[in-house]
């Protein structure tokens, strides 16, 4: 699987950032994929990996490369409970500092730079993102919206921006959403808002998981959840990019 270090010139500077691909001389649909507030890492590689070897060529930016390569702080081999105080206490900061204006900026030059790579074919491409960088998924998804085909975020706060923030979206869609995140009420009333908006959508709470369950460095990861994951998400980019 052929994998490279890129950097994406942006209006602020470079963003370093990680690709994947099919090792077979063609071009294939891109992916974005956004990491959650721990950032790239190997874990992260792995699961770009893991969507290229179904043919996708997917691209996972450095967030906060305003403020270094990723990693931008040391992270543990496993994030554990026992460390987690200490290490989102140095990325809150990089985390606040993201706002919407600069995301929004970011993400223009992050789809501009994956549809230009010689690996990626025309046709529109997919978004996803796990926690925050769900978030910042539907962000792009919404301000791109004849260019992004599917969207998929995993436990991750997408109803943040308010129920109008979904009135832009035209992609396919699926949410995937930890038990701890989320009562059902509340995914009762995100999903009105996708039924309000005219959403092609499922949203789902994934039983017996707590936020973070995709990440296999973090205390939070649940295999079956990781394995429901990817169930919900080749198919959904199967259906919306298959034919391009």
């Amino acid at each position: 699987m052929p994998t490279k270090m890129l950097h994406i010139p942006t209006e602020d500077g470079q963003a370093d950032a990680f690709s994947a691909f099919p090792d077979n001389g063609e071009r294939h649909p891109g992916v974005l994929m956004y990491a959650d507030g721990f950032g790239v890492r190997p874990v992260l590689r792995e699961m770009a990996r893991e969507l290229a070897k179904h043919g996708y060529y997917v691209l996972v930016p450095n967030l906060f490369y305003r403020h270094g390569p990723a990693p931008v702080i040391e992270l543990p081999k496993h994030i554990g409970e026992e460390v987690r105080p200490a290490v989102f206490a140095q990325l809150m900061p990089l985390i606040e500092a993201h706002t919407a204006e600069r995301v929004l900026r970011d993400a223009d030059a992050y789809l501009r730079f994956l549809t230009t790579q010689p690996e990626v074919g025309a046709g529109p491409v997919a978004v996803t993102g796990y926690c925050i960088g769900g978030l910042l998924a539907m962000r792009t998804a919404a301000a791109h919206p004849g260019q992004v085909a599917a969207l998929a975020a995993f436990h991750s706060p997408v109803g943040a921006d308010g129920p109008d923030s979904l009135a832009k979206l035209t992609a396919q869609v699926h949410l995937g959403h930890a038990e701890g995140d989320l009562t059902p009420e509340a995914l009762g009333e995100l999903n009105q808002a996708l039924d309000a908006a005219g959403v092609g959508y499922t949203s789902e709470i994934y039983p017996g998981t707590v936020h973070g369950f995709t990440m296999a460095d973090t205390d939070a990861f649940n295999a079956a959840a990781l394995q429901r994951h990817w169930d919900r998400l080749l198919p959904l980019l199967d259906r919306t990019l298959a034919n391009f």
